[in-house]
């Protein structure tokens, strides 16, 4: 059972559940206009004032991913809105971003066996599908993010479910032409560091990778690693040295796993973060 919580923080790797936040912040209990299941994977975004939150919600009925949106005035108190995006297969990990005054979101879509790519007609309700990023493969939490002049995206490519191999892909454009990076994968055999597991974080010069941990099961703990050098021709990375950067509390409603984070920069030594829990 997954449900979604804030935490802040000095640092986008040392964060935990404020003192003035009763997590989780939501949960299936908070769908509205679906029978969910659970909801899971939240992406945030802040647009003036307000914080929108999009998010996997496993639709009870059907038994596929939709993508669902909340709203928050202050990123502590959330109301649920809506299903935004719903196809005839799996839909999760709804990774939005802002790029040109436009609102783009990418979300998991294996089942289309593509990397899809939505456009807000009109931001935050309205999306519409632009064309595939991608075509003809197997790509799990595709995490894009722009650096030196360039897109960049990781994805998790294993078919067989290991959740341990994971791909590198650049472009000069958003709609392409993509090209898989020739140190790619970049991470073989590995279900510890190889699954995407949140936002990929730029900062100046700093580029951090988020991954979940899926040993010994799926979703167990999320890692952060900081990308030392990335080129269209080279590529090295080390883990941070506050390697977990969430863990599972034991207790309540992340008791059993944590694998997704959406950190933000709110001011100096002060981050906030969207994550998620399996009780």
């Amino acid at each position: 059972m997954w449900s979604i919580g804030i935490y802040v923080g000095d640092s986008p790797f040392n964060l935990t559940a404020p003192a003035n936040v009763k997590n989780p912040v939501l949960t299936h209990q908070d769908v509205s206009d679906v029978r969910a299941a659970f909801v899971a994977d939240p992406f945030m975004i802040k647009v003036g004032q307000t914080w929108f939150m999009f998010f996997e919600v496993l639709n009870n009925g059907t038994r596929r991913g939709e993508i669902g949106l909340a709203t928050s005035e202050d990123g502590t108190n959330w109301k649920y809105e809506q299903i935004v995006i719903a196809e005839p297969f799996h839909l999760s990990y709804p990774y939005v971003f802002e790029w040109n005054n436009e609102y783009y979101l990418i979300p998991e879509s294996y089942q289309a066996n593509s990397i899809r790519l939505y456009k807000a007609s009109n931001f935050p309700t309205e999306w519409g599908f632009v064309g595939n990023l991608i075509n003809d493969g197997f790509f799990l939490d595709s995490s894009i993010f722009r650096y030196a002049d360039k897109w960049w995206m990781f994805a998790e490519t294993n078919p067989d479910h290991k959740h341990d191999t994971l791909r590198l892909y650049y472009a000069e454009d958003l709609l392409g032409s993509w090209l898989e990076h020739p140190k790619s994968p970049i991470v073989s055999n590995n279900a510890h560091i190889a699954r995407p597991g949140g936002r990929v974080l730029v900062m100046n010069d700093q580029i951090f990778r988020f991954a979940q941990d899926c040993q010994p099961a799926y979703g167990t703990q999320v890692r952060a690693f900081e990308i030392t050098e990335l080129t269209t021709t080279s590529y090295q990375e080390r883990p941070i040295e506050q390697n977990f950067v969430l863990k599972p509390s034991n207790s309540g409603w992340n008791s059993t796993g944590m694998h997704h984070i959406d950190v933000h920069f709110i001011d100096e030594g002060k981050w906030i973060a969207c994550v998620d829990g399996r009780a």
